[in-house]
């Protein structure tokens, strides 16, 4: 009986222990339950430094003053080129054309362009072009009746229209009043598009310039180009340059990539060239898109030309000009047809124009008009040329660039084979400013005339070297 009260008495105390535990949790929270976060608080704690006030930001610098007129011509760069080339001529001989020609000058160009000042920039640039050793060629305008320009004997020679000359190439004032529209004033350099119409000629020594007021607005897809041209500085120096009343109007909208359409007027008039005159109006569709691994571009143009104010006899004539070119990685093939109509008097004639550039590097079609190139009966030129970049770069020797073209010409109006023609050129630099190329042309007339049709001009081939160096 005593055990079971001393067993009973301990489990009865822890019971009461639970039960107090228990109630003691349910219970509300007292007052010195309340103040015991007091109590945990005045435990020690770290410090927290408070945050310093940040520094007043200081205020952005003045803007920089405009600069002056003169700072403006002393921040501008100097323009320095040189090219020694030397050309060789070998022509089918006549009576009078009894030797081959053959030329080394040298061509310097030396000038200054300012920087901005208050949307306007000057530029001025001289000229100079030297013969190097002897002068076995002649300077004329191609089929002219008179003596060469530098002088009768030299009429045994093929022409090479490189002449001495020392001239101020351009001196211009160019005005950009915004993103949107630039206005250019006087003597200066004229690109419009590939040059077929308008171009500087850059091929020859002395470059083609023009005194004129130039406009150019290019707003989002849409551009245009307007020229007043009052002189025409052309490759032969001041001897045959042209006194010009003429217009020059290019209006261009690119809808997308693979669609670029213009419209072209290009209405000239020569008080000292009256046969050059004509009014020319034409349109032009281009683009370039992706077929697969191929990019394909194409170009298509048509154009009406007629005379103009009365300088000459009356006449219409048409030109069509069509090209597609494929590229894959470093090569392009592209196939090329133009039409030059003739009407047995005069041919479709392009005088603005770089017209080095078509119907072969031998220059065999050249007008006795004044440097364009057509002929009497009209020319339809076919041609095809590949181009290869190669990818090798050596120290001194990169940018490579190879093209081949063969031409296929016959004359518009009689259909008759006029003759065909073999272009090469190799380019390269050798540093990023001087570069080099090696340049061949061979052109062989037919020899079969047909009666009633006009003979072509005769066989020539021709090789040239350059060296070229740009500041």
């Amino acid at each position: 009986m005593n055990m079971r009260r001393g067993v009973l008495a301990p489990a009865a105390i822890a019971a009461a222990l639970v039960t107090a535990t228990g109630a003691a949790a349910q219970a509300p929270p007292t007052a010195a339950t309340e103040e015991a976060p007091a109590v945990a608080a005045e435990e020690p704690t770290e410090a927290v430094a408070e945050p310093e006030p940040e520094p007043a930001p200081e205020p952005p610098p003045p803007p920089a003053a405009p600069p002056t007129i003169s700072e403006a011509i002393a921040g501008g760069k100097l323009i320095l080129e040189a090219r020694l080339r030397y050309e060789g001529v070998d022509q089918t001989r006549t009576p009078v054309l009894r030797d081959e020609g053959e030329a080394l000058t040298l061509r310097t160009r030396l000038g200054w362009e300012t920087g901005e000042w208050n949307g306007l920039r000057g530029l001025v640039e001289f000229e100079d072009v030297r013969q190097v050793g002897s002068e076995r060629f002649s300077v004329n305008v191609p089929g002219a009746a008179t003596p060469p320009l530098n002088g009768a004997d030299k009429a045994r020679f093929p022409i090479i229209n490189d002449p001495d000359v020392t001239e101020l190439n351009r001196l211009q004032l160019t005005w950009t009043p915004s993103a949107a529209a630039v206005v250019t004033l006087g003597r200066q350099r004229i690109l419009i598009d590939d040059q077929r119409f308008v171009g500087n000629v850059g091929w020859r020594q002395d470059e083609q310039t023009f005194d004129a007021v130039r406009g150019d607005v290019a707003l989002g897809r849409f551009k245009a180009t307007y020229a007043y041209v009052t002189h025409v500085n052309r490759i032969l120096g001041e001897m045959k340059d042209w006194d010009s009343d003429s217009h020059l109007l290019n209006v261009t909208w690119s809808p997308a990539e693979a669609l670029r359409l213009q419209g072209f007027v290009y209405a000239l008039d020569f008080q000292n060239s009256a046969p050059n005159s004509s009014v020319t109006k034409g349109v032009k569709a281009s683009g370039k898109t992706w077929v697969g691994l191929f990019q394909v571009a194409y170009n298509a143009t048509y154009a009406q030309q007629s005379d103009y104010h009365g300088n000459t006899a009356g006449y219409d004539l048409d030109y069509f000009g069509a090209d597609v070119a494929g590229t894959f990685d470093i090569y392009t093939a592209k196939l090329s047809w133009e039409s030059l109509e003739g009407n047995g008097t005069r041919g479709f004639t392009t005088p603005l124009a770089t017209v080095h550039a078509f119907q072969g590097w031998s220059d065999a079609f050249v007008q006795p008009l004044g440097g364009n190139k057509g002929f009497v009966d009209g020319i339809e030129d076919l041609n095809l040329s590949f181009n290869i970049k190669p990818r090798f770069r050596r120290t001194y020797f990169f940018n490579t660039d190879i093209l081949v073209r063969y031409h296929d010409f016959n004359a518009e109006r009689t259909g008759a084979d006029l003759g065909h023609e073999w272009n090469v050129q190799v380019q390269a630099a050798i540093t990023p400013k001087l570069s080099v190329a090696a340049k061949y042309a061979d052109f062989q007339r037919e020899a079969f005339v047909p009666v009633g049709g006009a003979a072509p001009p005769p066989s020539r081939t021709k090789v040239w070297f350059t060296l070229e160096y740009k500041l």
